[in-house]
């Protein structure tokens, strides 16, 4: 039978890196694909000339065109405004920022779109948030509780094996020229440890819709720093499909 499954995300281009093979297979194969992004990732790093354009007002065009190309029926955009990298930042126009919010009003918010859509299935991020963006783990910690209050049947985090991502730190650190601010343990206790992954999602099939996906949020992809979705679309179509086939999750409930 169609289900329906709520994926939640913090900011735009989160669906594109995270999900995006598991939402555009769902979509094929008939089940309805919600999304819920919390913020507009205004504090994300883009090109000047896209900041003047007003960051969040881009963002959110891209995240549209993103979630149409996944198959996604219903986007919701909470609009909390990002905390920022280290979940420090304090906006100029008075909004609460997602971290500074309570687990329960957000929860609430997501709980009732859970509920309108009785979603079979929710998707939040890793106790760990992924690598560890507060705003991530304020997502891990909402969809929980946003999940409690709608009684969803299944909740999965969506999450990447951690010890891949260690051991490459750790070999970075030992033979590469680092920023000072480079942190192992950060990757260390990044995302979740292989033995607690409990869904294994084949999606090389729908790779090419990641790959569009990823390319609609243009404004992660500019500036003069080597960005993660650029260097990703830059990789021939193979490589891609290797690296990035198989997306992964814990079950929670």
């Amino acid at each position: 039978m169609p289900r329906t499954l709520v994926f939640f995300h913090a900011h735009p281009d989160d669906e594109a890196l995270l999900t995006s093979g598991t939402m555009a297979r769902a979509a094929a194969e008939g089940q309805r694909v919600v999304l819920i992004t919390a913020t507009s990732g205004e504090a994300g790093l883009a090109a000047h000339n896209l900041q003047d354009r007003g960051l969040a007002d881009v963002r959110e065009e891209e995240l549209v065109r993103s979630a149409r190309m996944l198959g996604v029926q219903r986007l919701e955009l909470l609009h909390y405004a990002d905390s920022g990298l280290h979940g420090d930042r304090i906006p100029t126009d008075g909004t609460t920022t997602l971290c500074q919010t309570p687990v329960a009003e957000i929860a609430a918010d997501v709980a009732k779109i859970v509920e309108q859509e009785r979603a079979d299935v929710l998707v939040t991020y890793d106790a760990a948030g992924g690598y560890g963006h507060p705003d991530h783990i304020r997502v891990h910690e909402s969809g929980l509780a946003a999940a409690t209050l709608a009684d969803t049947p299944q909740v999965f985090a969506v999450t990447a094996p951690r010890e891949p991502f260690a051991i490459g730190a750790r070999l970075a650190d030992r033979l590469l020229p680092l920023p000072e601010d480079f942190s192992l343990e950060q990757f260390e206790t990044a995302f979740t440890p292989r033995r607690n992954i409990s869904h294994r999602v084949n999606v090389r099939r729908y790779v090419d819709f990641k790959r569009a996906a990823l390319r609609a949020h243009t404004s992660q992809a500019s500036g003069a720093d080597i960005r993660t979705i650029s260097a990703l679309l830059d990789l021939p179509r193979p490589l891609f499909s290797l690296l990035l086939g198989t997306e992964f999750y814990q079950r929670l409930r």
